[in-house]
This record gives structure tokens, C-alpha cells and sequence, in this order.
């Protein structure tokens, strides 16, 4: 018998570990654009699913910000039917900016909205989204260039669940882009290349074609696997951190009058990595609004620093040192 194609065996062992430990005769929904990544996702999924008697359904969703995206959607659906998934969906959603946030980010908010609300209506424990170990790196840079700390370079996770139990799972992080491609050529897979993968006014796009191929080249070979085990690395801190907060928390935090407060001694008493990540914690957790490095130094101060200085504004709420407490109090609206 002819041996399996290197690159189908490595996608479809990615994809069976992710799946390990979703329940035999479950239903699961792959994320599919019709590109290389989500194909090959999708064919080892339902190669995979078949012998553990998982639903795997495709879904597909139209952006409608190019020429012919409704065609696209649906070709990508037949190219499904043809993989052998349970059911092929298609959808189409309206891409509104907000707040600031590009084009990118606003499609991706609102694609992510949908494959939800598939999910949830078909009963589905997962959602399979097709990134790959390149698309880890190129995060990981893009991060890394906005100075936004830790928490950006940790890039995707593997797994992430949300506030509905659904499962957003990330098989391909560990597998290299041209091995999809592969995939697809080895399985006779047409797959479609997305034009806006090739515009340079997207930073990711820039990221790709221009920034990673000279640091390639300038520092040698495997960048890309540098990126995503730093990655990788700083999840493993951060949710060591993250226990280590949650342990913590709770005997330095007290409710007060609109609002809520913290031990000044306690965050004395911790490392400055771990006082920060607590007074991020307890205005995101609290208030819904998220500090900068700034903010958040700034409201370290009154604990480090303390010399009577009044009050911080910060997004949606203000903080002041009252006593041997830190207290953060609403914002008048």
C-alpha cells in the first residue's frame, strides 16, 4: 500500500489531538473561508470525525467586501459537500467599524458573531478555526509592534472557551502554512487564495510579505517557530500568573459604595508583575474597561509611591488611595 502523504498525516494528527477530548457524537463546526488553511481543516475533520461518529458541518461567511463574495461563499460550500460534511452553512453579515477599530478587526468581530450563532443553534460543542503556526508569528510581531505587553504575545490559544461553554479550537497552530497548501494538492483540493491576503494596506499583509521574509534572511531560518514557541511560553506564564491572582484575590478585595477596593499592604507585599496584573484584573473584572501599561503604573503609585497624591481617572472608573486601601470607584455617567 502507498505510504500517506507526509503533509495529510501531519494535519490529521493535529486535528485528532485537538479533537481528543470532544465527546464522541458531538457536533462540530469548522470555520471555512474556502482558502488553503480552512480546506484542509475541514477535510481532516470530517476524515477524523467520521470514525468517532462526530457532526462536522462547514460554515462559510460573506463578508460582502469583495466583488463576487457571494459566489466565493458558495463554491467554498460545494467544495465542502464534496469533503463529505454533515451540512455546508453559508451566511452573510454587515462589517460596521466602531470605536476606531480597521477594517480587519471589524470583520473578524463580526465573522466570529456568526460562527457563534451557528454554533449555538446547531448544538455544537466546538468551533475549528483553520489558523496556522504562520499566522501565530505574524500575531505575535503585530504585538510586539504595538508595545501592548504580554498579554498580545502570547498570540492565539489552542483552545479558548467562552461565556457559552463553546469551544474555539485552533488545531493548525503547531503546523506550518505550506503544509495546507500541500494538503490541498495531495487531496486534489481546489482552494481559493483570498485577494486581500496580497494588500499591502493591511499591517498583517505587510507583516507576511515584507517583515518576516527579511528577518528570515537577515537572521537565518525557523523565525516563524521562534515566534510561536514565545508564544506559547509567555500562555504557560500567564496562566501560572493567572492562578496565582485568582489565589490571591480573594483575601485582598472588599466590595465598597459603587465600587470596590484592594489592600494596599497586599499589593505592597507582591512583585510589581503581579500587583499590575491584579489592578488590571479588578478594573476589567469590576468596571469592563481595560488599563494601559501607563494607567496601570500610575495606580501602582499609590502604593509604591504614596504621597498623598488625589485621585486617577481611568476608563470607567477612578482611583484613589483612602486609608490602607486602594479604592476604585465608578465613574459618574
Amino acid at each position: 500500500m502507498p505510504s500517506l502523504n507526509p503533509a495529510i498525516a501531519e494535519i490529521r494528527l493535529a486535528v485528532r489531538s485537538a479533537l481528543a477530548d470532544v465527546a464522541d457524537g458531538s457536533t462540530i463546526v469548522v470555520a471555512l473561508s474556502g482558502g488553503a488553511d480552512s480546506l484542509a481543516l475541514t477535510a481532516a475533520a470530517v476524515f477524523e470525525g467520521r470514525a468517532r461518529g462526530l457532526r462536522v458541518l462547514s460554515a462559510t461567511v460573506d463578508h460582502g467586501l469583495q466583488e463576487q463574495s457571494s459566489a466565493t461563499a458558495a463554491e467554498a460550500a460545494v467544495r465542502a459537500e464534496g469533503i463529505g460534511v454533515d451540512d455546508a452553512l453559508q451566511t452573510t453579515v454587515a462589517v460596521t467599524r466602531s470605536g476606531g477599530e480597521g477594517l480587519e478587526a471589524a470583520a473578524r468581530d463580526a465573522r466570529y458573531a456568526a460562527l457563534r450563532g451557528i454554533a449555538l443553534a446547531e448544538g455544537a460543542v466546538a468551533v475549528l478555526l483553520g489558523h496556522t503556526l504562520d499566522d501565530q508569528a505574524e500575531t505575535v510581531l503585530l504585538g510586539l509592534a504595538r508595545g501592548s505587553g504580554a498579554a498580545s504575545l502570547q498570540g492565539m490559544a489552542p483552545v479558548r472557551i467562552d461565556d457559552e461553554g463553546l469551544r474555539w479550537m485552533r488545531p493548525l497552530l503547531g503546523v506550518r502554512r505550506e503544509t495546507t497548501r500541500a494538503f490541498c494538492a495531495a487531496s486534489a483540493l481546489e482552494f481559493w487564495d483570498d485577494p486581500h491576503n496580497t494588500e499591502q494596506r493591511f499591517a498583517r499583509v505587510r507583516v507576511r510579505e515584507n517583515v518576516l521574509p527579511v528577518m528570515e534572511a537577515e537572521l537565518g531560518p525557523g523565525i516563524a517557530d521562534a515566534l510561536a514557541r514565545t508564544a506559547e511560553q509567555l500562555r504557560e506564564d500567564a496562566e501560572a500568573f493567572d492562578e496565582m491572582i485568582h489565589e490571591t484575590i480573594e483575601d485582598i478585595v472588599e466590595h465598597a459604595e459603587a465600587g470596590i477596593s484592594v489592600s494596599a499592604a497586599a499589593l505592597a507585599a507582591n512583585p510589581a508583575a503581579l500587583r499590575n496584573r491584579i489592578i488590571r484584573l479588578v478594573v476589567g473584572s469590576e468596571f469592563g474597561a481595560s488599563l494601559t501599561r501607563t494607567q496601570t503604573v500610575e495606580v501602582a503609585r499609590l502604593v509604591t509611591d504614596w504621597a498623598g497624591q488625589g485621585p486617577i481617572d481611568l476608563p470607567g472608573c477612578s482611583a484613589a488611595r483612602i486609608g490602607g486601601r486602594i479604592v476604585f470607584t465608578a465613574s459618574a455617567r
